[in-house]
């Protein structure tokens, strides 16, 4: 995998990925920046949440659950000094679709967790990292 950033101007960024997308990082105007994208580190957190949402889908949908939708909301707190690496990641799922089991939807959100999210696993070296989920019928 590869990336590429250009910085743009103050503290203004362009990351490039290895799969031909763009995104802009900026920091807030007390810090120098423009606030025209997001906070690096908050790329991080939501890559994270997509790389477990992803795993979350993909074993329901293999699993054959009828699922129609899936939603992570993320609290997470950092380090109060430098480096200011995340200390605490609260995933909380909201898994809808038709007749979903409890015991499949834990699964899912168990096997992310320990197996197969590598970018919360790579986080949970610094953080401490909780789950849960709520089952909404379609």
């Amino acid at each position: 995998m590869k990336a590429r950033i250009k910085w743009v101007e103050n503290v203004c960024f362009v990351g490039e990925s290895g799969s031909g997308h763009a995104m802009v990082m900026d920091g807030a105007p007390e810090g120098g920046g423009r606030n025209l994208g997001m906070r690096p580190m908050e790329t991080v957190l939501i890559g994270t949440g997509g790389c477990t949402a992803y795993d979350v889908v993909h074993i329901l949908k293999k699993s054959r659950a009828d699922i129609t939708d899936c939603v992570v909301e993320i609290d997470s707190e950092r380090a109060d000094e430098d480096p200011k690496v995340f200390t605490k990641i609260h995933f909380h799922f909201i898994v809808t679709g038709r007749q979903l089991k409890p015991q499949q939807v834990e699964r899912a959100v168990h096997l992310t967790a320990e197996k197969y999210c590598s970018a919360s696993i790579m986080l949970g070296k610094t953080a401490t990292i909780t789950h849960d989920f709520e089952i909404r019928e379609a």
